[in-house]
């Protein structure tokens, strides 16, 4: 249980360290910019909202397969396989928690006054500048909340880890998988006691996201 708790804590910490900085220039350019296929875009980011998590771990194992472009590619620079591993396993974390980074950062961006950012611009303030000292500033609780979410998105997989990383004690067997193999075994106790701490887990994530909207932190209000 233990292994199983630390793998999948790791799993959250490096994913969401990873959605960060994906996230931010997605959602700069989704609130900020008007482009041809923004739409598209859009889609993309928020399929795995509604995409069956099995359905999406699927596709990436066929991405990561040793056989693929990605997967022959990981095995010639890395000497290991992506399909089955601890990475592969990230990989299709950052695919199935993009949504919960991307969606409140871009909400955040769309939340800051517009005259600040027609302020930088009147002032000739380069974009490095604005964003450094305008936006990202003025946003901090709606990046606080996408790498809440993404932790405890990432937490709660699996799907998604059981298809690309199996069930490999010690290696990507998660407390979620955990959590079913002894539920499967009849280990009440041990079961119990997982879901206890994975539910405290969830409850005290969700309680940081709350409490950031509720302080104003992430509709672009800097106190």
């Amino acid at each position: 249980m233990i292994d199983a708790l630390l793998i999948s804590l790791q799993l959250a910490f490096t994913t969401t360290i990873i959605l960060l900085f994906i996230a931010l220039p997605l959602a700069y350019v989704l609130a900020f910019k008007s482009f041809k296929g923004r739409t598209a875009l859009e889609v993309i980011v928020a399929l795995p909202l509604v995409l069956p998590p099995t359905v999406l771990g699927y596709y990436v194992l066929l991405m990561i397969a040793p056989d693929s472009l990605l997967g022959s590619a990981w095995h010639l620079l890395f000497d290991s396989s992506l399909a089955f591993s601890f990475s592969g396993m990230v990989f299709a974390s950052v695919l199935y928690s993009l949504p919960f980074a991307v969606q409140p950062m871009q909400q955040a961006f769309r939340a800051i006054p517009k005259h600040w950012l027609e302020l930088g611009k009147a002032q000739s303030l380069n974009i490095k500048y604005r964003l450094l000292k305008i936006i990202l500033p003025a946003s901090k609780g709606g990046i606080l909340v996408a790498a809440a979410l993404s932790f405890a998105h990432t937490m709660g997989e699996f799907g998604v880890v059981l298809m690309v990383g199996g069930s490999i004690p010690g290696e990507t067997k998660v407390a979620s998988i955990a959590l079913f193999e002894m539920v499967e075994m009849q280990q009440q106790s041990e079961a119990w006691m997982l879901a206890l701490i994975l539910l405290a887990l969830s409850f005290v994530m969700l309680s940081v996201v709350y409490s950031i909207n509720r302080s104003g932190l992430n509709m672009g209000v800097v106190k």
